[in-house]
């Protein structure tokens, strides 16, 4: 085969979907920072498997139509900066491809190559040894190797093969992957992607199964990646062939005892969330000590249950079909049209009653054809990420107008700040992300839209964000509220208290599993077993003798003696010098939040 079109590179995007889907633990394992952010794997498969469901029910034989369906998808389901830069890449790809029917692996090679410097264009300081440089140097060669007539397959042999070859160099260009002995993940996802697309042409489409977690970290020293660590279920269409309603599932999950398993497997909270938003929608969950509650609409109800029960056994549980109940809603819909004379177009009411939809005021008046009178735009408005409902308040009260759930392993996506700009419904909006690896969703949110004018404020923790939004000033312009926020966040010490996911050795700093580590900026500065002890002795190092104020957010892992005790120790070693606050943040993975100024 010379020459591929939209139909070939459609079974490329599934089959590279649904391969990275199948190893995303193992991605997640190799972002081993001793931090529990091991979420690059589940944010790129969310990014990917958004793309992939653009294109999965449309058919068409135009590769550029294909790829531009693609890169949109990518683009509104980016999440954090792995998700981003993929989605950065393909949309160079897309580009590379506009108006073409069908390409050569001379034309492949190209869009590949503009797919690096889009994304390379995408990140203000890239740094070499992580999915840029696999990106960069496997489409290189691809581009020097290929010639006129070459096979399409051997074409993305060479790029598959050369993607592997640099992600085996990359903890020579980072250090810290070399002082723990991973490959970069980022990298890794992407070439488990490349790997997808390679079988793909050979006739060998990866089908779907659904991951589960070990805790066993992948090796780099084989030359390949990683064997597979995963078990599957389901086909190759669990996610993307959703007919138009489903089964409506619900079930509440007693755990196993985390310390004596007797055969279930460990509970992890974010794996198990992030299969769920996989393979199915309008998703509610709750977890609270051994029990879990999930309401989910999914178009495979025994995979659901199937996986929910490694894990423990069910209380209770509930599937309904809802294109039955659908069909019942129809005919009593019906019925009470007559009844009350209404002469409407029955498709519009159909869009209105799918059950999985949720459809706000403003949605219900449009597709009843009742004309309302949009809301007038005020001058500004706020956005902040945060988790946990005290860590939401706080910034409700601190001229905060949405505050979109999110942060550290919950990475919100493109689509998620979109949706936020259109509710706040403010002529300028100031974003206010609170995580590094947020600042890229966030600020594609403001690119992709331009009905508002978007200010991306590059806040790394909650002690900044909230310090932004206190300085903002209603009557200044945006410029000088910008700057006035920057300004402010130089002044503070940000840092936090969280536990280690595994035993390494990171700056010098000797850590262990399950223990407590302080983190100031993106430095270990300590661990020990107790997290009032780390917090001792992370604010310790933050003081100086400018110091006047410290805060401190707690989280829902820390209780009220914990909280009584850490406002006494502050207090009785700095209350002299120091403004001492102690709040309640409510927010998971992390114990504490400080900051220092």
């Amino acid at each position: 085969m010379i020459k591929i079109d939209g139909v070939i590179l459609k079974q490329m995007i599934i089959s590279g979907s649904n391969n990275l889907y199948n190893s995303y633990p193992e991605v997640d394992a190799l972002n081993v920072f001793p931090v529990p952010d091991g979420d690059t794997g589940t944010n790129m498969n969310l990014t990917m498997s958004s793309g992939a469901k653009e294109v999965f029910n449309k058919n068409e034989n135009n590769i550029g139509k294909v790829a531009s369906d693609f890169a949109r998808g990518l683009l509104m389901g980016a999440r954090g900066n792995s998700g981003v830069i993929l989605s950065q890449i393909f949309r160079g790809f897309a580009e590379g491809l506009s108006g073409k029917e069908s390409v050569d692996a001379l034309g492949l090679a190209s869009a590949f190559m503009h797919g690096k410097e889009v994304a390379y264009t995408a990140v203000m300081t890239p740094v070499e040894g992580t999915i840029l440089t696999v990106i960069r140097e496997s489409s290189a060669a691809l581009y020097e190797k290929a010639e006129k007539g070459m096979p399409i397959d051997v074409a993305l042999d060479i790029l598959y093969d050369e993607a592997m070859k640099s992600l085996e160099r990359t903890p020579d260009l980072l250090p810290v992957l070399k002082e723990v002995g991973v490959v970069d993940s980022g990298g890794a996802g992407l070439c488990k992607i490349f790997e997808g697309f390679k079988k793909a042409l050979h006739n060998e489409i990866v089908e779907k199964e659904m991951a589960t977690v070990t805790e066993k970290t992948p090796s780099y020293t084989t030359g390949k990646m990683p064997s597979k660590q995963v078990e599957g279920h389901g086909s190759v269409q669990a996610k993307f062939n959703h007919e138009e309603f489903g089964y409506c599932t619900q079930f509440l999950l007693k755990l196993a005892d985390q310390n004596d398993l007797k055969g279930k497997k460990a509970f992890n909270e974010k794996r198990f969330k992030a299969v769920l938003e996989a393979h199915g929608n309008s998703i509610v969950f709750i977890h609270l000590d051994d029990l879990v509650k999930v309401h989910i609409h999914t178009m495979k109800p025994g995979n659901i249950f199937t996986y929910a029960q490694q894990f423990g056994e069910f209380k209770t549980m509930k599937c309904d079909n809802m294109s039955e109940q659908h069909e019942e809603l129809m005919d009593d819909f019906e019925n009470e049209k007559e009844k009350l004379g209404i002469q409407q177009d029955g498709e519009k009411f159909d869009v209105a009653l799918k059950a999985d939809a949720t459809l706000s005021k403003e949605e219900q008046e449009k597709h009843l054809g009742i004309e309302s009178k949009p809301a007038e735009k005020k001058k500004y408005g706020i956005i902040a990420v945060g988790a946990g409902e005290g860590v939401s308040n706080l910034f409700k009260e601190t001229n905060v107008d949405y505050v979109v759930s999110g942060g550290q392993t919950m990475n919100p996506s493109t689509a998620d700040f979109v949706k936020a700009i259109e509710q706040v419904n403010a002529e300028n909006i100031f974003i206010l992300p609170n995580n590094g690896n947020i600042y890229l969703a966030a600020k594609q949110a403001g690119e992709v839209q331009d009905k508002v004018h978007v200010e991306v404020i590059p806040t790394k923790t909650i002690p900044e964000g909230l310090v932004a939004a206190l300085v903002f000033n209603p009557d200044a312009d945006v410029s000088e509220n910008v700057q006035n926020m920057i300004e402010n966040i130089k002044g503070i010490k940000s840092g936090e208290v969280t536990y280690a996911i595994k035993d390494t050795t990171i700056d010098g700093v000797t850590v262990e599993k399950d223990k407590f580590m302080g983190i100031s900026g993106k430095k270990i500065l300590c661990c020990h077993k107790h997290k009032t002890n780390t917090l001792l002795d992370l604010v310790s190092s933050m003081v100086d003798e400018d110091s006047s104020i410290i805060t401190v957010i707690c989280g829902q892992d820390v209780t009220e003696e914990e909280k009584k005790a850490v406002t006494d120790l502050l207090n009785e070693k700095y209350g002299d010098a120091c403004d001492i606050v102690v709040q309640d943040g409510g927010q998971p993975v992390y114990s504490f939040f400080v900051s220092v100024e």
